[in-house]
């Protein structure tokens, strides 16, 4: 072993497993540096993947060649698609996963990838030359160089958790905090801070009252993340719902003096959108309940996780508030929740690559850039590891458009926006949220990956032919015409007004009443149609509906980001000197300076930056 690649990741969750995989399976010498083989990918909170926003991610990281979505089917054991009662805009999968098989998956996936080597250790140096990161030290000595190094360490950074007025340093629990790492970063002027997270009790099944709880099935069918995945094959089982009630409200309120979050124990800022327990009986002091979700940690097991009752109280009054919900009178705990706070690194200081803009060939992902969820680390660590093997070839940077992917959103609020809180995924950060469906990750991705040498051509022929068999549904309703007296009666069956003249089947698709698999059953010409040689015939259907269905809507939304492309082909890195353009704003002056953003697109979103700033610049461009 020569300890010589061509790129290092730095940690093994969720970030580090994409990036790691991306960047070999381009064709770089990759090495994984993680503290534990046996944790990797370790789901830290909720055994879950997807949800609102999230979803959508998994689905782009599966559309660019990426692992996710297909780890999660190979170990899901319950299957949802959120938001199904509004428009498929903001349809979000989401699937329950056996934590323990999740892990062993991704074993199997990182054993399995050529050019990628593990090392189990810990780094404890970043090594920098001529302003380049060439490598980095070990805890145990071992010196590792390398073209491209990127940091994908999670909450380990300085780690220190709470629970009530103990503190205990590590990462997660059990596991040890990462030192020295952050000082070694940031002695070249990146800039760091710090963030807190928590997590809640674990539950033993056998002391929990299910009959007071709510049951909440997953969906029926085959559906699942991966279009190329076999079915789920583990045993799907629901999840519960159950609520706090005054009683578990008085208890928390009567000892809030010792929650870290409030007797100043915790001085970093937390997730507003995940927030505690305790945080909840703060901010919405006039709530008497708040729903509590009873989630399996696995087929095997009866680790129970609590989702809803995130906290860093004390023990004892976790437990005695626990009690006073029914279906928790005699609930047991494996461990109490705690809150954690690490170190995370300003996103601003990275080009849209990932790459830091002070260390050439340093690139980070995942939780260091201040984010939250796995689905949010995995598609950053998915772009920077493409982006790392491709800098060590001399290539061009994967770098994707708001209108794109939700990872391009992502990454375009980090490095512009930054953060003041953990940032986590929402579909209403999508401006193009129409554009950038769950259903249609592939057609936007795939063929681009295919291009860099990240997906590979089985992946892309799945595509074309998925591709092909939705282009044939649409044409076929396109050309196909109806007779009201063969269709009148079942469509006053549906509910819908009947036709007073011919139409083409697309029109009756149209009507927000109407389905494809409707009419379907009443066209038999279209059930023909719509029965496709590919295995997930259903999915086909529904992407061929969503476009014929929402088609003005689309085409609009396209003319709308067309036309911002017009901001984002005028590149402007370089061009200015931010501090003598004073025919701008000084608040504008002092962001774009801060920023230095790359094109007009971007310096338009920075906050502070006002539209007439931006015309200045078009002006000056002009000239």
């Amino acid at each position: 072993m020569d300890f010589k690649y061509d790129v290092i990741v730095i940690g093994g969750g969720h970030a580090g497993c994409e990036a790691a995989c991306a960047s070999a399976n381009i064709g770089a010498r990759t090495l994984l540096v993680t503290m534990d083989m046996n944790k990797i990918a370790q789901m830290s909170c909720n055994p879950a993947v997807g949800g609102i926003a999230k979803g959508q991610i998994v689905r782009e990281i599966d559309a660019l060649g990426g692992q996710m979505a297909l780890v999660t089917d190979a170990t899901a054991i319950q299957f949802r698609m959120l938001n199904k009662g509004k428009g498929p805009a903001v349809w979000s999968p989401r699937a329950q996963c056996d934590r323990e098989k999740f892990i062993w998956e991704w074993r199997r996936v990182i054993d399995r990838t050529p050019n990628l080597d593990i090392w189990q250790d810990q780094a404890e140096e970043l090594i920098v030359e001529n302003g380049q990161a060439v490598g980095v030290k070990t805890i145990w000595g071992v010196e590792i160089r390398a073209k491209a190094v990127v940091i994908t360490a999670g909450t380990f950074l300085n780690g220190l958790m709470h629970i009530g007025n103990h503190k205990v340093p590590g990462g997660r629990c059990a596991e040890p905090a990462t030192y020295h790492l952050t000082e070694s970063i940031t002695r070249w002027g990146i800039r760091s801070e710090r963030m807190k997270t928590g997590t809640p009790v674990r539950l033993d099944k056998r002391s929990i009252h299910f009959e007071d709880t709510e049951v909440q099935p997953g969906d029926e069918g085959n559906q699942q993340f991966s279009y190329m995945a076999p079915h789920r094959r583990l045993k799907q089982l629901p999840c519960w719902t159950c609520y706090t009630n005054s009683r578990v409200h008085d208890i928390l309120k009567a000892d809030i003096a010792n929650s870290p979050l409030y007797n100043g124990q915790i001085q970093s800022t937390g997730p507003r959108y995940c927030p505690s327990i305790e945080t909840k009986l703060v901010t919405f002091p006039d709530r008497d309940q708040h729903p509590l979700f009873i989630e399996p940690e696995g087929e095997d097991t009866n680790e129970i996780y609590l989702n809803g009752f995130s906290s860093s109280m004390p023990m004892e009054t976790q437990l005695r508030a626990l009690h006073e919900i029914p279906a928790l009178r005699e609930a047991k705990i494996y461990r109490p929740g705690y809150a954690i706070e690490y170190d995370y690194f300003d996103p601003t200081q990275l080009n849209h690559s990932l790459e830091s803009k002070v260390i050439e060939g340093l690139y980070f992902a995942g939780q260091v850039n201040g984010t939250t969820g796995y689905e949010e680390a995995g598609g950053q660590g998915l772009v920077a590891g493409v982006n790392a093997a491709l800098k060590c070839a001399g290539s061009e940077p994967l770098v994707m458009g708001r209108d794109e992917s939700y990872i391009g959103v992502l990454i375009d609020d980090l490095t512009t926006k930054g953060v003041d809180e953990p940032y986590r995924m929402f579909t209403s950060r999508a401006e193009y949220r129409i554009l950038l469906r769950q259903d249609d990750a592939d057609a936007r991705l795939t063929e681009k990956a295919y291009q860099l040498g990240l997906a590979k051509r089985e992946r892309l022929d799945w595509w074309l032919e998925k591709k092909e068999n939705i282009r044939k549904i649409i044409e076929f309703c396109d050309q196909t015409s109806v007779k009201p007296k063969d269709i009148n009666s079942a469509l006053e069956a549906i509910g819908t007004t009947p036709l007073r003249m011919g139409c083409k089947i697309s029109d009756l698709i149209g009507r927000p009443q109407v389905s494809i698999k409707q009419l379907a059953e009443i066209i038999p010409e279209l059930k023909e149609a719509l029965d496709t040689p590919q295995n997930r015939k259903e999915e086909i259907a529904e992407a061929a509906e969503i476009r014929i269905k929402y088609k003005g809507y689309i085409e609009r939304e396209k003319i709308v980001a067309d036309k911002m492309h017009r901001l984002e082909d005028i590149r402007i890195k370089g061009r200015f000197k931010y501090s003598e353009l004073h025919e701008i704003s000084t608040e504008g002056r002092q962001k774009l300076e801060h920023i230095d953003p790359d094109t007009l697109g971007q310096a338009s979103r920075i906050p502070g930056v006002s539209p007439s700033d931006i015309n200045v610049m078009l002006v000056l461009l002009g000239r």
